[in-house]
């Protein structure tokens, strides 16, 4: 085998010639007396690590006469290795067959010559790479409100004193209450809290001649609150406090209407700052409003209830400012027992108001619970009665559904 028949000595000096094409002339060895050559495969085991190359041994041992002469300068190269082969055997480290099966450093095009032109080489494919769209991207925007309720139906026994000011009377009856709530907190210091109660009672008496049916509870109001975060629990606050009651409500035995839908109406808009209250591991909760400046409206459509609520007679409207003060707190003492308090005050330093609402809850389970409600009431600008003064009370203790989401 001749080394110029050799596959990989072959592409080894393809590889040579790509790389440095113009300037590969190398320095001979002295002893060889050859001063430069040009790359050429006869040269190529010099600069190659040492290796056995079988055509060597085969053509010096070889006893068949038809072995191709070879040129001075290649034999002289032949017989150097072969007297390496057989005197520093250590020095090989290499093989043709594993040369053979690394191939050159350098993969070239067209200027490598195929020593078997009858395999083909195999070239893994190249993979299609699949198109990548662009996608938009998927923004999901904030839901900053949050929604709650309660709702109870129940009976009960109530106490009202003869002057209270919708008029009324002890009892039992049944009640009904839907309190609902709808909150918005973008969480960059702007709160916007909306609340409406609606409460409606019915109950009979025994001696009342007059009316079959007569209301114990009426209730309809809305209170909102627009804040802007001024500290970690302080808003600069508008409040706006509006209510009325659904149906008229009569005394026992009496025709006369003593209040009615709008009548009285009363709303009124306040300025202030408004704590919020996060105590017990978050079991007592809710907001304080103070109101340095408070305007407040009532409204009576029925001319003849004007003085009863305060008004001129002959009057619709009354008009006033002064100062307010709400408190709305909500205190969980386990999950069996809650009491929810409400304290309204507003006074304009010639009259004044005082509301104080409280409802024990006693739950049983889920569903069923039992209310304690305790409703005083001061207001010096009604008429004065003669046993109670300007104060007045209502209360009342009921079992029956209840649910809250």
């Amino acid at each position: 085998m001749n080394l110029r028949d050799s596959h990989f000595v072959d592409r080894y000096m393809d590889s040579l010639a790509q790389v440095r094409p113009d300037t590969m002339v190398f320095d001979m060895v002295s002893g060889m007396g050859l001063s430069t050559f040009t790359p050429s495969p006869t040269y190529a085991k010099l600069f190659l690590p040492l290796a056995f190359y079988k055509n060597v041994s085969h053509r010096m041992l070889s006893l068949d006469g038809d072995v191709k002469k070879l040129s001075p300068t290649e034999e002289a190269l032949e017989r150097a290795l072969l007297s390496v082969y057989m005197n520093r055997p250590q020095l090989v480290s290499t093989t043709q067959s594993k040369l053979d099966i690394i191939g050159p450093t350098l993969e070239v095009g067209e200027q490598v010559r195929e020593a078997h032109p009858d395999l083909v080489e195999q070239v893994a494919p190249t993979p299609i790479e699949p198109d990548i769209i662009a996608a938009a991207p998927i923004i999901h925007k904030p839901n900053f409100w949050s929604f709650s309720g309660d709702y109870y139906l129940q009976f009960l026994q109530n106490y009202v004193s003869s002057n209270w000011y919708k008029a009324g009377e002890s009892s039992y009856s049944m009640v009904g209450a839907v309190t609902l709530q709808a909150n918005y907190n973008n969480k960059q210091k702007v709160k916007w809290d909306n609340k409406l109660e609606l409460k409606l009672g019915m109950q009979t008496t025994k001696s009342d001649s007059l009316h079959s049916l007569k209301t114990s509870e009426d209730l309809i109001r809305y209170t909102g609150k627009l804040g802007f975060q001024a500290s970690k629990r302080w808003y600069y606050t508008i409040q706006l406090i509006a209510y009325t009651q659904f149906m008229r409500g009569y005394a026992s035995n009496n025709p006369f209407v003593f209040s009615d839908f709008m009548s009285p109406f009363g709303a009124n808009l306040s300025v202030g700052m408004d704590y919020t209250v996060d105590f017990f591991n978050k079991k007592l909760t809710g907001t304080v409003h103070l109101a340095p400046a408070a305007y407040n409206f009532k409204y009576v459509s029925r001319l003849a209830l004007a003085t009863r609520y305060g008004l001129k007679e002959g009057k619709h409207q009354l008009h006033d400012i002064g100062s307010e003060i709400t408190v709305d707190l909500n205190w969980k003492f386990n999950d069996m027992i809650s009491w929810k308090t409400r304290l309204y005050g507003y006074t304009t330093y010639r009259r004044a108001e005082l509301e104080w609402e409280n409802t024990f809850v006693f739950k049983f389970n889920r569903y069923i619970s039992t209310n304690l409600f305790i409703y005083p009431r001061f207001d010096d600008g009604s008429k004065r009665d003669e046993h109670h003064g300007y104060w007045q009370l209502k209360e009342y203790a009921s079992l029956g559904f209840a649910y809250s989401f």
